[in-house]
């Protein structure tokens, strides 16, 4: 059924919550019962507000902690906007674009810790993983989507009803997802020649530094490795090293630039053909006709607006 093409991921959520409700009902598996008490107790409506938790404090722990987090998360985004050109058929994002969704991330993390909600915005894998999975890339339904989640997220039966989803379907819906992200984010590597041994080794060092390091760093008796003298210091860097994308990211981007190898070795020959063949981008202009004023002098100066010079060469 066609229904079931459009809506997957609701439809695989329903089902498997009710099934799984049922079989713990009955004593089949054990596990956690669904709490009709907390949909009971869960107030209807709740609108937040500006320090409803009270005035935040800053320290210097805390600037160093959250800019380490910051950075790690700028890594991921970046890989995530490639990817998600990549799933929808678009041109890979121009420098103006990048620059325009990282500002915005760090715009709407600075209104979240405005309204106290305890965690930061930013580019979500597992959406990119939705995407694939959903094969719907339209931008009007993403809009959508957003407004239909803000005047959900004022309701909290809707939340507390969240909470009666199983771990384990969770978990089944998060395999597929990060499977997508994962085989999308190789399929990347196409245009590199895997047939040569300094990319092997790159790929292959990478991605297990990328895994075993924040593994390592995550046990609480190496929670002291790093001893520089400095607490506020030690505590960025392990954040840096407990993110296995920063730690990933990081070691690719070291030896792809520090090992010898030719443009075409390394992908980046037929990457830039491609580029060059590319038709106008028009899928990065700014809304409401804005990008007519990429001739304004002053535009080069704004890193996310795009230029005369950005335009042409896309």
């Amino acid at each position: 059924m066609k229904i079931f093409q459009i809506f997957p991921v609701l439809f695989s959520l329903v089902i498997c919550s009710i099934i799984y409700h049922l079989l713990n009902y009955y004593g089949v598996i054990g596990g956690r019962a669904l709490k009709i008490s907390v949909l009971e107790q869960t107030e209807w409506v709740r609108v937040p507000y500006p320090f409803q938790w009270g005035i935040p404090t800053v320290s210097v722990a805390g600037v160093l902690g959250m800019l380490a987090g910051s950075l790690a998360s700028i890594v991921e985004s970046i890989g995530d906007y490639y990817i998600c050109a990549k799933l929808s058929g678009a041109p890979a994002p121009p420098r103006h674009a990048i620059n325009r969704g990282i500002g915005m991330e760090g715009f709407m993390c600075l209104l979240a810790g405005v309204m106290g909600t305890g965690n930061g915005t930013t580019s979500y894998s597992e959406n990119i993983g939705a995407m694939g999975v959903t094969k719907v890339g339209n931008r009007r339904a993403v809009q959508c989507c957003g407004v239909i989640m803000i005047v959900i997220g004022l309701f909290c039966k809707f939340s507390a009803l969240l909470v009666a989803v199983p771990d384990s379907v969770v978990g089944g819906i998060f395999i597929v997802f990060c499977g997508m992200i994962t085989s999308t984010g190789i399929a990347n590597l196409l245009l590199v020649d895997m047939k040569s041994t300094r990319n092997l080794i790159i790929y292959g060092v990478s991605v297990v530094l990328g895994l075993i390091t924040p593994y390592w760093f995550g046990k609480e008796e190496n929670s002291a490795a790093i001893a520089t003298g400095i607490q506020d210091v030690d505590e960025a860097i392990t954040v840096l090293l407990r993110t296995g994308v920063f730690v990933g990211t990081a070691s690719a981007v070291i030896l792809d630039n520090t090992m010898p190898g030719t443009l075409e070795e390394r992908g980046l020959g037929q990457w830039q053909r491609e580029q060059d063949e590319a038709p106008d981008n028009q899928v990065y202009d700014l809304p409401f006709g804005i990008s007519k004023l990429i001739y304004c002098k002053w535009c080069r100066f704004v890193p996310f607006w795009p230029t005369v010079n950005e335009e042409t060469n896309s």
